[in-house]
């Protein structure tokens, strides 16, 4: 292959790109995402923290909650406040943010969905998040996670073996990416390559990013280091599984871990 240019992030630094890439038409998380609140008493006031393009954030707005999105990308950002309106969208990093920072009064509920509570890749970033969530949160404020399953990989390869080839199509032209998965297990970290290359003479854009591979019972450990009781935690269904959850099906405690996806919901406080 040629010589790579190199990119932060092709798709978080094109966020019209990114819909194409991950169209969601039904809103499914942001669905799932009321569904769990509306069961578990959440207030109105809600933080979509790692809000990326703002297509969760703008369909909680709509259901009549008080939205703040939050993300690390100006560009996600702009994108945001121009196509999916509504929520306020502010600039800030999971990994320690400030209440003062996003709204005037603390947050009935922070949601973060997609793997983005994962890009805390240290111990000491997870504690800054979560101490963060604990001071922007309300009594007995809810937090709600979607991301990848660390347990998964626990003998599990398939996501591993090889590389993961796609493609798809966005204003005339195709885009193909090549993905390959490595567990670095040493910093406990599921690093992803992706090389993307398109038909129109442009040279290969290869990325580097990575998730942490958080355990359930590590994480229950951590959520009670910081005060939260844990209300639910299992693996599906979800807006990402297989099958994926579908509206109008009850948002249950789930007690087990085994698929690729982990659903976290907490109360800070007793529960």
């Amino acid at each position: 292959m040629s010589e790579h240019a190199t990119a932060r992030n092709l798709l978080t630094d094109n966020p019209a790109l990114y819909e194409a890439r991950f169209p969601d038409p039904d809103r499914l998380a942001a669905r799932w995402t009321e569904e769990v609140l509306r069961t578990h008493g959440a207030g109105p006031h809600v933080l979509d923290l790692g809000c990326g393009t703002g297509r969760d954030a703008a369909h909680l707005h709509a259901t009549g909650r008080t939205v703040v999105g939050a993300d690390l990308s100006d560009a996600m950002l702009a994108h945001a406040r121009t196509h999916h309106p509504g929520p306020r969208y502010v600039r800030a990093d999971l990994r320690r943010f400030r209440l003062t920072d996003l709204a005037a009064q603390p947050f009935d509920a922070i949601v973060c969905l997609d793997s983005a509570l994962l890009y805390c890749h240290t111990n000491d970033e997870l504690d800054g998040f979560l101490d963060s969530c604990r001071r922007a949160l309300t009594p007995g404020g809810l937090l709600v996670a979607e991301m990848r399953n660390g347990a998964f990989f626990l003998g599990r390869t398939e996501l591993l073996d090889a590389p993961q080839i796609r493609g798809f199509a966005w204003e005339g032209t195709v885009y193909r990416s090549v993905t390959t998965l490595t567990v670095d297990r040493a910093a406990q970290l599921l690093r992803r390559r992706r090389v993307w290359s398109t038909e129109d003479g442009s040279p290969p854009v290869e990325q580097h990013s990575a998730w942490r591979l958080l355990f359930p019972q590590e994480l229950r450990y951590a959520l009670a280091a910081h005060g939260f009781t844990v209300l639910d935690l299992h693996d599906g269904p979800g807006p990402r599984t297989e099958p994926p959850w579908r509206a109008g099906s009850a948002v249950l405690p789930g007690g087990s871990a085994d698929g690729d996806r982990l659903h976290l919901v907490a109360r800070l406080g007793d529960g």
